[in-house]
């Protein structure tokens, strides 16, 4: 088999050239990444099947027996959670209907070559969860913390860069009623693999759903990430999780809200 460099498993971002056509690679990504079908507008609450898709590496076979959920870093009492005991704090329900933000991306001109979004890129569900504020309450966040950067157990390559995939809120986006959740339930039901099991999160505050497959990790930390222009914490999750092989992303990069 041919052996590919991480550096070359994931193009540099581009346009598309004059009459360029979509290419091998985009279809990969159209295969692997489902839009909303028209016909299912009818539901009120989007059925998982049919929830749009956007996998940014691979997904996981995260066992939710094994899962924990790590908080660490600048807090008081750092924590490891297993699904049992997160599902046994407080939890609450919020419908949420979700876009993403290259939806109708193929319809550009120029167009980013990237996932070829159409229009269907939109869901709506009921995500239930513990909300997140009431877990770093326990733990207990030190004074100078300023960033809270969530890595999941996702891994693969973007941009030459081989990673797990990560993102982080601002300290003050973490609070009582920012409406942040650490979500378990979609739907009623656990958490299917391509939308994060056994748990992701979900934020109001312009990042929207990041199912990051049991939300690994969650560290607190006193730099910025740099993924966030905004400063927090740091949480982290499945310590036991394993590792498969990185998925590139090639070619371009979207990002589901």
């Amino acid at each position: 088999m041919e052996q590919v460099s991480v550096r070359d498993a994931s193009a540099p971002a581009r346009t598309a050239a004059a009459g360029e056509g979509i290419s091998r690679e985009e279809l990969a990504l159209a295969a692997r990444n489902h839009g909303l079908p028209l016909e299912a507008l009818r539901y009120e609450v989007t059925p998982p099947g049919l929830h749009y898709v956007l996998v940014h590496y691979d997904i996981p076979a995260a066992d939710p027996d094994d899962w924990r959920l790590a908080v660490r870093g600048l807090v008081r009492a750092p924590l490891s959670l297993d699904l049992a005991a997160l599902r046994a704090l407080p939890s609450v329900t919020h419908r949420v209907t979700m876009e993403c933000a290259g939806n109708g991306r193929a319809l550009l001109s120029p167009r980013p070559v990237s996932q070829p979004w159409l229009t269907g890129a939109v869901g709506t569900a009921d995500w239930t969860g513990v909300p997140l504020h009431l877990v770093l309450a326990e733990a207990g966040v030190r004074p100078e913390a300023v960033e809270a950067v969530f890595t999941g157990a996702d891994h693969g390559v973007e941009r030459g860069v081989e990673q797990d995939y990560r993102r982080s809120l601002p300290v003050g986006a973490t609070g009582e009623g920012s409406g942040v959740l650490l979500a378990h339930t979609m739907n009623g039901l656990p958490l299917p693999p391509q939308h994060g099991s056994p748990c992701g999160w979900s934020s109001p505050a312009g990042t929207g759903w990041r199912t990051s497959s049991g939300c690994a990790r969650s560290p607190w930390s006193t730099r910025r990430s740099p993924a966030s222009s905004s400063p927090w914490p740091t949480a982290t999750g499945g310590p036991t999780r394993p590792r498969t092989p990185p998925v590139s992303r090639s070619p371009g990069s979207s990002r589901a809200r």
